[in-house]
Formats: structure tokens, C-alpha cells, sequence
């Protein structure tokens, strides 16, 4: 039985595009077939910033899918897309600890989630 993953895309600004969310799905589906991951979910938020959660739908469906067992891991393509607040990277780290990965950082771990607030 595969794994089901969930993929996670996130652009914030006039300097990125709307292909940007496209790109990171496409990375991101290409490592989940490498890794023999069915994708089961895919979820965004465009022209949104990373410094909170409240205010993105796309990261909140994924909590709650997660929440509902839905998937069994998150991939995307770095954790800032996640999150640039520390709080909020430690949140959905609590939510999802089976299972986080980024293209960027490999496989989050609490190591990840504490040097996150020092850069």
C-alpha cells in the first residue's frame, strides 16, 4: 500500500508568479513518484505571506485534512513556504510529526523546527 501524501505550494509577493505555485507542485509530485507516494491532496495559497497561518486557507485545509487522517505526510518544496513564523512552523510540525518533508531540508525534524527561529 502506498503513502498518501499531500502536496503544499505557497508564493507571497509581486516578485513571485502564479506559475510560481505550479512549479513547486510539479517538484514536489516528482518526489513523491520517486518515493512510490501516492498524492492524494494538493493545497495553496497564492499571493499570501508566510509570516501567519491564520490568514491562509490553503495551510488551514491542510490541517484539517491532516487532522482527519487524510495523508500521511506533507511534501513541499522548502519549509518557508510552510512557514516563516516559528510558532507556526512548530504548529504544523505538533500536527504532522509523522511526517514532513521538503525538497529543500529533506525530512523536518524537531532540529529543523527550533533552528527555523534563528534564521
Amino acid at each position: 500500500m502506498k503513502l498518501h501524501a499531500a502536496l503544499y505550494a505557497r508564493y507571497s509577493s509581486d516578485q513571485q508568479r502564479a506559475a510560481s505555485i505550479e512549479d513547486q507542485f510539479r517538484i514536489c509530485r516528482e518526489r513523491a513518484a520517486h518515493e512510490g507516494w501516492q498524492v492524494v491532496g494538493t493545497y495553496e495559497d497564492s499571493a499570501v505571506s508566510g509570516a501567519s497561518m491564520i490568514l491562509r486557507p490553503g495551510i488551514q485545509a491542510l490541517l484539517e485534512d491532516a487532522r482527519r487522517g487524510r495523508f500521511g505526510i506533507l511534501v513541499a518544496e522548502a519549509l518557508d513556504r510552510v512557514s516563516r513564523d516559528q510558532a507556526d512552523v512548530a504548529t504544523v510540525y505538533k500536527h504532522l510529526r509523522f511526517a514532513v518533508v521538503t525538497l529543500a531540508e529533506g525530512e523536518i525534524s524537531e532540529l529543523h523546527v527550533g533552528l527555523k527561529g534563528r534564521i
